[in-house]
């Protein structure tokens, strides 16, 4: 059975069956008494659509989740393909061609630029087999 990764958050509004939340992402010594004195501590707001399994009013606490197996594809998209995508230039341009490594590293950086662009022309459907769902907590 796929794991479900969850996140707590509170529903900034609703419109339909889609909920705006905002979850707040602590680092992992945000539970340290001493974070007020460390410089190290640290949490971020993000804010998100997910599908709402029952009604919900701004304000609410929710539990946020998605599939496993769609964070690693995530991972999988916006990290390691643009990385494979980048060190293949690399190295095609740099044994095919007498090229000033500058020249081979911006195109292999203007090479990732490419593969983001190509993969916005898919949000869409990424859109739509990323779903959150939230639930209250």
């Amino acid at each position: 059975m796929d794991e479900l990764i969850r996140h707590t958050g509170v529903v900034l509004s609703t419109k339909g069956e889609m909920a705006h939340i905002e979850i707040v992402q602590s680092s992992a010594c945000s539970a340290c008494k001493a974070k007020g004195m460390c410089t190290s501590s640290e949490s971020q707001a993000k804010e998100m659509d997910a599908v709402m399994l029952e009604p919900m009013q701004p304000g609410d606490r929710v539990e946020v989740e998605v599939r496993e197996h769609l964070a690693w594809k995530a991972v999988l998209l916006a990290y390691i393909l643009p990385f494979v995508v980048m060190m293949a230039v690399i190295a095609v341009l740099d044994f095919t061609t007498n090229w000033d490594e500058a020249v081979v590293g911006t195109l292999s950086l203007c090479s990732i630029a490419l593969y983001y662009l190509v993969l916005s022309q898919f949000k869409h459907r990424l859109q739509k087999q990323f779903t959150f769902t939230a639930r209250k907590a």
